[in-house]
């Protein structure tokens, strides 16, 4: 709805106007000073203009007043004289350096008293034309002033003060020429209108310049964040012409695609980008769009220059069309993906790519294994065969418990190198995790020639490396497994190879082995026992045997060791050899190992005070924390005395020896309980631990035993020299594995102090142990052969054996160091020591003594003592019986 106008309330808001141009108030604001600074700019642009017609005026009336004499020349020189002094005053305040400096009020006061004096001034001069007599002067002189008058208000007009200055010079001229009569108030009405009329345009003025501001603000605001978006951001912007040409683009991204020669800015938008791919498609879609003047977003591109090949942008835009529906040009933003490429590139990497090594990580490996498989099959006609390297490194952990987990890394980048140079283009070389390695062949099928390889990468391998001054020796094993003949996909591929690796490190390590069917059947076999174990213990299958421990003085069993027994429904009697690994490995043990200590303490409840019973203690039992509980708890539930338990303990407790392992036997020894070292001297010796360890008890492995009584075996030295640091160190021996006469008596005359082994029976059930304790009274009573026969190996094989000139052929059964059994001999039964030579050796004759015959067969006895390991290395002819 309009508002209704108020004559009286306008010119009040005009004078109130008015003054404020002329005298700052204590609100004046910065806008409207801007806008007086404006308004004096345009004033001083035009006012020279003015001040020239201004002063031609009165030269033009004095020139037309020359007839009448000189007072009227004065008059008109003086009044022209005012108005050029006036015009070049203000000329002067807005034109001159130093005033320019004034603030706009000062210049609008003075503009305002110069227009009110110029009014007066040249209405007095066409006063004095209308007073001049007829003829052409008046009218030229009129014309002169009127004009003057016109030009200085359009000059004046600029400034709405000086405006209503000048006017209110030319209404109080008037007043003061004709008095306040008719033409003074005629004059004041006019006066008024222009007041109202300034004031009108004032309002609209300020209303404009206050949009203009509005706009400007917000002008200034926009492009502060736009410059802040270019500067501190990943986006940009661009422009072009109708021709595609670039107008406008963001100082970083120009910076980028300027050329020497080509600078980005007027360069077409095509010969600065090219979409992100190597088909000719894309490369035409943004010329496309530019042709066809179509809008297009997150385009990927990159700088057309073959040098800034680095560099990726996502580039947006839309046409523009001006007011009358003309084209003219693009305007679009951008924004800079380098980044995230890289970003991407490197999760790219890391996910195919082990980050320690650089090398194929396991997804990678899965992927070309199962892409190279998949070529395979997918040309049937062409049968290629490829082969796959599994590699485990000797002796690593010792490197990393040793050194150090970074002498680790370093050694793991250094072999990545050496194992990349010696595949070369061959393969894929690439790590599974931890010290595994696995290397793709896909070309290469031909086991000799992968033999070969795989000796040249275990030498490699096993070459001594320098980290850090430090030099380090490991080794290497390799499984191989072959494809189409081991498996036709990744995971029976894999598996088999790590069937091989695992047989190449049962051999020896250091070595490689190809997969067998009998290895994948043995794993089976041994899956099949692990499965059957989970069920042994629920099931009752277990049982225990005990076998005895005989003091060496009196023959009196002193203890029994516990011995665990697996009797399976289907199977029938399993070693402990072939399922104590799988349960230690498939975390069965500890489970097993408590059942064995409380079954044991239990039985053993019933035996005399004085008889102890020995239970096996594995390594990963002796790591549980929970270990000493158990203890006390079966001591508790059976209630035998703690001393009546013996703890056997091998040396494989040491490997990772810690000082929980010192808190372990603190605690262990803390609940009473005897500790003894089990096969000592067949694990990782070290006499280190026997310092520290508090052992009651050590226990000769039964491989220093055998052999111990044969002339020069070593064995028996050993033995003293072990009994002499048990003596020393307070604790008791046990020699295991005994079982001949003449080994009781080198043990007793040894010095050790207890027997254990097969001359003082079987172990036997609890129940039969019970008996034997009753009927024996606690003695036990040596059984078997009185001597030690070196150990024997079975084998057939001709040879020819000769006794004095007559020469025949026999047949081998079996053959010690000492001696061997022969059949197919023609002697007479009973017939003894008769010398003959026998070739055991291809075309060596040895001397021997027939000890014995009977039934076709015979045993000799050798002159000297044989070396067994000869017939590993030489060939002994096979020949037919005759």
């Amino acid at each position: 709805m309009r508002s209704r106008f108020n004559p009286l309330q306008a010119l009040a808001f005009a004078l109130t106007a008015f003054r404020t141009d002329l005298v700052p108030g204590a609100r004046a604001s910065e806008p409207h000073r801007d806008a007086l600074r404006i308004q004096v700019r345009r004033l001083a642009s035009t006012w020279p203009f003015a001040l020239v017609v201004a002063s031609a005026a009165p030269a033009i009336v004095c020139w037309e007043s020359r007839h009448d004499g000189l007072r009227a020349m004065m008059v008109v020189v003086l009044w022209g004289g005012v108005i050029a002094g006036l015009g070049l005053l203000l000329l002067a305040a807005v034109a001159h350096p130093r005033a320019r400096r004034w603030s706009p009020y000062v210049h609008v006061r003075i503009a305002t008293l110069v227009g009110t004096g110029i009014a007066a001034a040249l209405l007095s001069l066409l006063y004095a034309t209308v007073a001049a007599g007829s003829g052409a002067f008046p009218l030229i002189s009129f014309v002169a002033v009127f004009g003057a008058i016109i030009v200085t208000i359009i000059a004046l007009h600029p400034v709405r003060a000086a405006t209503l200055g000048f006017a209110l010079g030319l209404v109080g001229m008037l007043g003061v020429r004709d008095g306040f009569g008719t033409a003074f108030g005629i004059g004041l009405c006019f006066l008024l209108c222009l007041a109202v009329a300034t004031y009108r345009l004032g309002v609209f003025d300020r209303r404009a310049g206050s949009r203009r501001e509005v706009e400007q603000a917000q002008g200034r605001m926009a492009s502060r964040l736009v410059a802040e978006f270019e500067a501190h951001s990943n986006g940009w912007f661009w422009q072009s012409d109708a021709n595609g040409r670039i107008t406008y683009l963001t100082e970083k991204v120009a910076n980028e695609l300027d050329l020497p020669d080509a600078p980005a800015i007027r360069a077409p938008l095509t010969s600065l980008f090219r979409m992100d791919s190597a088909t000719p498609e894309t490369e035409r879609t943004l010329a496309f769009h530019l042709a066809s003047r179509t809008a297009f977003s997150n385009y990927s591109v990159r700088p057309a220059s073959n040098a800034k090949l680095d560099r990726w942008w996502s580039i947006s835009g839309r046409p523009v069309i001006d007011d009358l529906g003309h084209f003219v040009g693009f305007v679009g933003s951008g924004s800079d993906l380098t980044e995230r490429r890289r970003a991407d590139a490197e999760i790219t990497r890391l996910a195919l790519f082990d980050g320690l090594t650089g090398l194929a990580n396991r997804q990678r490996l899965r992927l070309s294994l199962d892409q190279t498989l998949a070529q395979r099959l997918a040309q049937p006609g062409h049968m290629r065969s490829s082969a796959l390297f599994l590699l485990d490194l000797d002796r690593f952990k010792a490197v990393n418990d040793t050194l150090g987990h970074q002498t680790g890394d370093a050694l793991l980048r250094q072999v990545a190198q050496r194992l990349q140079r010696t595949i070369g283009e061959a393969g894929l070389v690439g790590r599974i995790g931890g010290d595994e390695f696995q290397v793709i062949l896909p070309t290469m099928a031909d086991r000799e020639t992968l033999s070969e390889l795989a000796r040249r990468v275990i030498f490699d391998l096993s070459q001594p490396y320098s980290i850090d001054g430090s030099a380090i020796s490991i080794g290497c094993s390799i499984g191989v497994a072959l494809s189409p003949d081991d498996g036709t996909d990744a995971e029976t591929l894999v598996r088999n190879a790590d069937l091989a690796l695992y047989a190449a490190k049962g051999d020896g390590r250091g070595i490689h082995r190809f997969f067998r069917d009998e290895l994948l059947v043995g794993a089976q076999s041994r899956k099949q026992l692990e499965d059957d174990l989970r069920n042994a213990l629920a099931s009752n299958q277990f049982y225990i045997v005990y076998q005895a421990v005989v003091s060496t003085r009196s023959e009196r069993i002193v203890g029994y060791e516990a011995l665990l027994r697996w009797e399976h429904p289907t199977r029938g009697l399993i070693s402990p050899t072939d399922f104590i690994p799988v349960a230690e490995d498939c975390g069965l043990i500890e489970a097993i190992g408590e059942w064995v200590l409380r079954t044991a303490c239990i039985e053993a409840a019933g035996w005399p005070n004085d008889v102890r019973v020995a239970v096996n203690v594995s390594p990963i039992q002796f790591a549980n924390a929970a270990l000493p509980a158990i203890v006390t708890s079966a001591l508790a539930k059976s209630g035998i005395a703690p001393h009546r338990l013996e703890l056997e303990i091998t040396e494989g407790v040491f490997v990772d020896e810690t000082a929980t392992t010192e808190q372990m036997f603190r605690t262990l020894k803390g609940c009473g309980v005897r500790l003894a070292l089990d096969d000592f001297g067949t694990g990782y010796s070290s006499l280190g631990y026997l310092k520290k360890a508090p052992f009651d008890k050590i226990k000769i492995d039964q491989s220093f035993v055998k052999g111990a009584t044969i002339a020069g075996n070593r064995n028996a030295a050993i033995i003293k020299a072990i009994v002499s640091l048990a003596d020393t160190l307070g604790m008791e021996t046990t020699a295991e594995g005994v079982e001949n006469h003449d080994e009781v008596t080198l043990i007793r005359e040894l010095g050790c102090s207890h027997i254990q082994g097969y001359v003082y029976g079987k172990p036997a059930r609890a129940a039969d142990v019970l008996m034997h304790l009753a009927i024996a009274d606690g003695m036990a009573t040596a059984s078997g052969y009185r001597i030690s026969r070196s150990p024997r190996t079975a084998m057939l094989r001709t040879a020819r054996i000769q006794s004095g000139d007559v020469v025949g052929e026999v047949r081998i059964r079996n053959i010690s160091a000492t001696g061997v059994m022969i059949e197919g001999i023609d002697v007479e039964d009973g017939t003894g020591d008769l010398d003959v030579l026998i070739e055991l050796l291809e075309d060596q004759m040895f001397p021997a003594t027939l000890r014995w015959a009977a039934d076709g067969k015979a045993g000799l006895e050798f002159a000297e003592t044989f070396n067994m390991e000869r017939l590993a290395t030489a060939p002994v002819p096979l020949r037919k019986a005759g």
